[in-house]
């Protein structure tokens, strides 16, 4: 699946507004990565958080994690908002986050990683924006992630497995916490997943006629009579060498 970023960017304009509300795979993942930030530090001078959208992951590091200084990067300029609400004094990026370029003691991000195509060039950056011993906490999805959409379709994002983002990662890093766990919902029925996909701004299928779309909810309810969507999570902590 081709990632483009004014077409993500565009998504998630449109569904910001419900993503809090529907993003509850995103939610319970925040917790838990900031759940196990705080083990390993509580307190940074500096925090710069990538794709900090509706402000899911900055609540929870406001509640668990002390900082002197707050900087935030989005896509779309619609999410400085959010985060005002739970950070009174912060710096806003807007934009792609491979172009910030900014020094801090951690760098978070929760439900982003899975967007970049080249995590090399991701780990590069995030090592040349942290100070000395800084910490990188982020949340991703392994390839199990959606895929009952994938078996059906063939319609995927390139997602890494936990051992490749290991891999990839420990070139720059040393490897603090690694976690992978799955979250399944249940829905009514294959139109109310595809409700909860544009309310969240994944939309993994485009565009698609009304044709289509009744293939789609047909061959979902046959296959999937239950009609669940599995996401699999993989929580990453790790250290700059």
């Amino acid at each position: 699946m081709q990632i483009n970023p004014k077409t993500i960017k565009n998504r998630f304009e449109k569904s910001i507004e419900t993503y809090r509300q529907n993003a509850i795979v995103q939610k319970h993942t925040a917790v838990k990565l900031v759940s196990e930030l705080e083990k390993v530090k509580s307190y940074f001078p500096s925090i710069l958080e990538l794709g900090c959208g509706a402000g899911i992951l900055t609540e929870q590091i406001v509640q668990k994690i002390r900082f002197d200084k707050y900087f935030a990067n989005d896509l779309t300029g619609k999410s400085k908002n959010y985060v005002s609400e739970f950070v009174p004094e912060f710096v806003f990026y807007e934009g792609n986050a491979k172009k910030v370029r900014q020094k801090v003691d951690l760098i978070a991000s929760n439900a982003l990683f899975q967007w970049f195509k080249n995590l090399d060039e991701i780990s590069d950056i995030c090592k040349n924006n942290l100070n000395k011993d800084g910490i990188l906490a982020f949340s991703t999805f392994s390839p199990e992630n959606f895929r009952e959409v994938r078996d059906l379709t063939g319609i995927s994002l390139e997602y890494k497995t936990a051992e490749e983002l290991k891999t990839i990662f420990k070139k720059n890093f040393d490897i603090l916490h690694v976690e992978e766990f799955e979250k399944v919902l249940s829905f009514e029925n294959p139109l109310e997943l595809l409700a909860h996909f544009k309310f969240t701004g994944v939309n993994s299928l485009g565009k698609q006629t009304f044709t289509q779309v009744k293939e789609f909810c047909s061959g979902y309810k046959k296959r999937y009579p239950k009609i669940t969507l599995t996401y699999s999570p993989i929580i990453f902590i790790c250290k700059k060498k």
